[in-house]
């Protein structure tokens, strides 16, 4: 008689345990949640001055550049102001790749309050207040900061206000207006074509007016790491991002993955 009830106990403890792992995983964060913009600890400081749109000195001396982002040139003095809004005289936690600085002496890092998981930059992006650099080769840092760049752009917050501040492919006289200026420009690819030792996205028929995007033979590797066939891109509306130079039409040249951004499920 005592084997059915040990039996239907250890039923019911198994199910118990079943129940509690499935609700440790329930509760647990995604990969994104919960790495982010992780990366190894690089010092921490007071914030003494806010210099520009993404860099700024704390009290020991330092420069920081925060990595990811680049500012938008027509709107430099708002995100001075939300940048100092953010950090202006509070204490930060950095962390980066490495810690190596720029060639103007600036350390690059992610930036993070005492008081939040997010950084500094995921605020600056869901504010409007910047754009992804599309540089962070950091999977779940990149997902982390585009998904913070489309919240601003789904709430119209900040340069998203603006209609016009993903610039149209079909308008290559507007874009070539912000020659080496870092920008967003959105269209469909209509051909994919390759000249020596580059390969163009050309989103116009006039190839040599309209707009393309340009990936060279030594950035190829980057997407195909990626999981990018840059020939499937044909006929796909898709957004690039990058600082815009004039070659007869205006051209981006493409060195990351992170600059290419499919549009919906084309």
């Amino acid at each position: 008689m005592r084997e059915p009830v040990t039996t239907h106990v250890r039923s019911i403890r198994c199910a118990a345990i079943v129940f509690a792992a499935a609700l440790r995983v329930a509760v647990l964060p995604g990969p994104a949640e919960a790495a982010g913009c992780s990366f190894e600890a690089q010092g921490e400081g007071r914030v003494a001055d806010v210099v520009d749109a993404r860099s700024f000195r704390l009290d020991d001396g330092r420069e920081v550049r925060l990595a990811g982002i680049e500012p938008v040139a027509a709107a430099a003095v708002d995100q001075w102001s939300a940048l100092t809004a953010i950090i202006g005289g509070r204490r930060v936690r950095l962390s980066g790749e490495d810690d190596a600085p720029d060639r103007y002496g600036r350390q690059i890092a992610f930036v993070f309050l005492a008081s939040s998981e997010d950084s500094v930059q995921e605020q600056l992006l869901s504010q409007g207040e910047a754009l992804v650099s599309g540089s962070v080769t950091n999977k779940d840092c990149a997902a982390a900061m585009m998904a913070a760049e489309a919240a601003g752009r789904r709430a119209k917050r900040g340069i998203w206000a603006d209609p016009s501040a993903i610039k149209n492919a079909e308008s290559p006289g507007d874009i070539l207006a912000g020659i080496g200026l870092f920008t967003v420009v959105e269209g469909k690819v209509l051909s994919v074509r390759q000249a020596g030792a580059t390969t163009y996205l050309n989103f116009g028929r006039n190839w040599t007016q309209g707009f393309a995007a340009t990936i060279s033979k030594r950035a190829e590797s980057a997407f195909e790491t990626a999981g990018i066939v840059v020939k499937s891109l044909e006929n796909r509306q898709i957004r690039v991002r990058g600082w815009v130079e004039a070659h007869g039409g205006p051209r981006i040249d493409l060195v990351g993955a992170g600059q290419i951004e499919l549009i919906g499920g084309n």
